[in-house]
């Protein structure tokens, strides 16, 4: 197997980060990261160019008070990939984050068009190939909110009990960041001369206020009435992830509310307006499931009878949370987090668990991974 090194500047932001989780699912990839507070130090750049088949250049301001300082630094970040470049002889291909702004006339957008024109030239010279991604309105879990999106934002003041507001309701192009890393894989993969630009086309198209009754929906379902949404259409699925994203971790457990009478007890585990799978487990004292994660399906564990000690670790991060968990404890597991359940007393552990997808073997959406 041929290993394809792939530089990724911007790798802490929104984009560079869920690039940085989707790759990590790949063996065939070997992942070099640049830290942005790097680009000044001309031997850490030359020796990241120098090990590069590709680079994928994110790293860029999006917003700035001072404009100038927006166009000149997006500008000077180029400008240093192409210099060190230079220096070592090395052609890496490169793929560059650009914008549909490019068409605007702001200093973000002149940025974007004038950095694509100095890496287009440079590959020119060098014999080297050069592709721009024209990219719309990004969303995705853990997007910056008052900066990346709207949707983030919306789902940022939902979860902390604030109003959104609509400035324009206007209707909007969106795509899914792990949509648009689908794409920036196959281009990575691609053996063809790249093409100069490429056009990323929206999966959705909508309303500002449609996209809010949507995320209202959510949130009056999940987060007041333990409802799961319907999530058999992608987008609904997607807005659900990226609003589960918010959910702060101090929102688990919960406890299942219990009804009892003569007969015993009964419980109404989750509540779901889509398609979902139900399975249970007996767990012996002392063993461990899990250690994996998922990159799209949503998971409810639930204790029925016994004790048990959920670690969850955010993928690519080396913080680990600890839940315990008691008879009628329950736990959601978000996409990207690796998790594991462990009985810790000497009785079976009897978990119930809620899958927002049937399982399919031939894509079973689980990489193996120790929390």
């Amino acid at each position: 197997m041929n290993l394809i090194n792939v530089g990724i500047t911007g790798y802490t932001g929104f984009i560079g980060n869920c690039l940085l989780n989707f790759f990590h699912t790949k063996s065939d990839i070997n992942i070099l990261t640049f830290d942005d507070k790097d680009f000044k130090q001309d031997e850490k750049l030359k020796y990241f160019v120098k090990n590069c088949d590709i680079i994928i250049h994110l790293a860029a301001i999006n917003r700035h008070e001072d404009l100038n300082i927006l166009y000149e630094t997006n500008i000077s970040l180029v400008q240093s990939i192409i210099d060190a470049c230079e220096k070592t002889l090395s052609i890496p291909k490169i793929i560059f984050s650009s914008s549909i702004q490019e068409e605007l006339d702001n200093p973000y957008g002149r940025s974007k068009f004038e950095g694509r024109k100095l890496f287009e030239n440079w590959a020119l010279k060098n014999n080297s190939e050069c592709s721009t991604l024209i990219i719309p309105n990004v969303f995705g879990p853990n997007c910056k909110p008052f900066y990346n999106s709207v949707v983030s934002t919306f789902c940022f003041q939902l979860v902390n009990n604030q109003k959104p507001f609509i400035n324009k309701d206007s209707n909007i192009n969106f795509i899914y960041v792990y949509d648009l890393i689908n794409k920036i894989d196959s281009l990575v993969r691609n053996k063809n001369k790249y093409k100069n630009i490429v056009r990323i086309k929206s999966d959705i198209y909508i309303k500002v206020s449609n996209l809010l009754d949507k995320l209202e929906n959510i949130h009056k379902l999940y987060f007041f009435n333990n409802t799961f949404p319907n999530m058999e259409n992608e987008f609904d699925r997607n807005l659900f992830i990226t609003y589960q994203s918010f959910i702060p971790d101090s929102f688990y457990p919960k406890k299942n509310i219990i009804s009892s009478d003569p007969r015993g007890e009964f419980s109404e585990i989750v509540r779901s307006n889509g398609k979902g799978q139900f399975s249970y487990s007996f767990t012996k004292s002392n063993v461990t499931r899990g250690n994996h994660f998922h990159t799209r399906k949503i998971e409810r564990f639930s204790v029925i009878e016994g004790s048990a000690i959920v670690k969850i670790r955010k993928i690519n991060t080396n913080a680990v949370k600890e839940y315990s968990l008691n008879k009628n404890d329950f736990i959601d597991i978000k996409p990207w987090h690796t998790h594991s359940i462990e009985n810790i007393k000497k009785k079976n552990l009897i978990t119930l668990f809620w899958i927002s997808e049937h399982y399919d073997s031939n894509n079973s959406d689980t990489f193996p991974e120790i929390v």
